[in-house]
């Protein structure tokens, strides 16, 4: 009896095999930079496959991410017995892209970073390019990144970059700008766990030069500092986004830290890491809720040289270039995004936001972030101007004004969503 069952299961297994939904073949249309090979080999569906429809939303929802994408989306389509060919249907963006950013330094000189990128290199989403900076001084940067240069799941990203920039440093209630240079090689490598789940781990050599120009002086704080040092790097991202051109959908994590060694006891080495969750909301048809959180946590130093600033560009728009310093940083942005117009290639959004952040003084206890002298609320509005055929071409302009501390307020412009 006992062989009777078995047999008997044996022949229902093979028959439900022979009778599933199978893939003849996966076929790629629309493409026309983006090879076809390229798109196949990141797919998790291949032919002779079980044609699965999770899977087939998973390859979408990837190839959306993708620079070179501007959208995506598959059909099934019978062809015989029970085999069937699947269509990747792909909208191409444009993707050698120039970036332009421009802002006020601290001596209300105007500064600039332009740049060129692009961001499917030989069809297979590999992303070059660089950029000139003129912040006071001269600086420039070279970047390579290819997530999938050696199979779905290896990649490798090269980085160099050589800033130059006037920082203001604060102490004793005091401030002193120093001319500020750092010069970095880095190489990462890049593992994608699963569709959700990716990994960065790499080394950054680089050195750290700090020149005294102008302002308060300590004999404590030096005037010069040249040191060489030893950055380690991890990166752990989980990953659900979904989108539809200028809309988001989904949530987001990204936790990056860092191993700093040092060969000077005025910059001491320090670990350093920071986590930033995003949520992003569509409301109705045209509207978009999204929010960044960042929490962050640094080595406690009693030092000037603070790794987390309060930065214009970076956490809260309005409150200006590197205000302040701290070890330790607490960030909220949220924003509401509105499709005033939309036709074609083209589209207009409007924003209400609220950038509000707070920092632990250098030496300082947890009890810094309640402090009213370290909080910053900046609501704003802006506009998006996006070109829904070209990767990240959004001219972005906000308006931040302060409701705390100071007071001020500013104008940002940028190239990008702010997140």
């Amino acid at each position: 009896m006992k062989t009777f069952a078995l047999t008997l299961s044996i022949i229902l297994s093979g028959l439900l095999l022979a009778q599933s939904q199978t893939i003849l073949d996966l076929k790629v249309q629309g493409n026309k930079k983006i090879k076809s090979s390229f798109v196949v080999k990141i797919s998790r569906a291949k032919a002779g496959t079980v044609l699965d429809s999770t899977i087939l939303e998973e390859d979408i929802k990837r190839l959306k991410r993708l620079p070179a994408v501007a959208h995506a989306y598959y059909q099934v389509f019978k062809s015989h017995d029970e085999k069937y060919n699947v269509f990747y249907n792909i909208e191409e963006n444009f993707t050698i892209i120039p970036s332009v950013n421009f802002y006020t330094t601290n001596d209300d000189e105007f500064a600039y970073r332009i740049g060129l990128y692009e961001f499917n290199l030989l069809g297979r989403n590999m992303i070059f390019g660089g950029f000139y900076q003129k912040d006071i001084y001269n600086s420039y940067g070279i970047n390579f990144r290819a997530p999938y240069l050696f199979s779905r799941q290896f990649g490798l990203a090269i980085n160099h970059q050589d800033l130059t920039t006037q920082e203001p440093v604060f102490f004793d209630n005091t401030t002193a700008d120093y001319k500020y240079r750092n010069k970095a090689f880095e190489i990462l490598g890049l593992y994608e766990i699963n569709f959700n789940n990716r990994i960065e781990i790499g080394v950054n050599y680089f050195t750290e030069d700090y020149e005294y120009k102008f302002g308060a002086t300590n004999p404590n704080v030096p005037l010069n500092l040249n040191v060489k040092k030893l950055l380690y790097k991890a990166i752990y991202e989980f990953n659900n986004l979904d989108y539809d051109y200028q809309y988001v959908e989904g949530f987001k994590s990204i936790l990056n830290l860092q191993y700093v060694t040092s060969r000077s006891e005025d910059l001491p080495e320090f670990v350093i890491g920071w986590n930033d969750f995003n949520y992003y909301k569509k409301v109705l048809n045209k509207g978009n809720w999204a929010t960044r959180l960042r929490i962050g946590f640094a080595t406690n130093s009693d030092t000037p040289f603070a790794p987390f600033s309060v930065d214009n560009n970076i956490n809260i728009r309005g409150v200006g270039n590197t205000i302040d310093r701290g070890t330790g940083a607490i960030v909220l942005n949220t924003e509401y995004r509105y499709t005033l117009y939309e036709k074609n290639w083209f589209a207009l959004q409007g924003n209400a936001f609220l950038d509000a952040g707070s920092w632990r003084n250098p030496g300082g206890d947890l009890g810094d972030f309640g402090q009213a002298d370290n909080i910053r609320v900046y609501p704003g509005v802006g506009l998006r101007f996006i070109h829904k055929r070209i990767f990240n071409a959004i001219f972005r302009i906000d308006y931040g004004y302060g409701v705390t501390k100071g007071d001020t307020q500013g104008l940002v412009f940028g190239i990008g969503q702010y997140f």
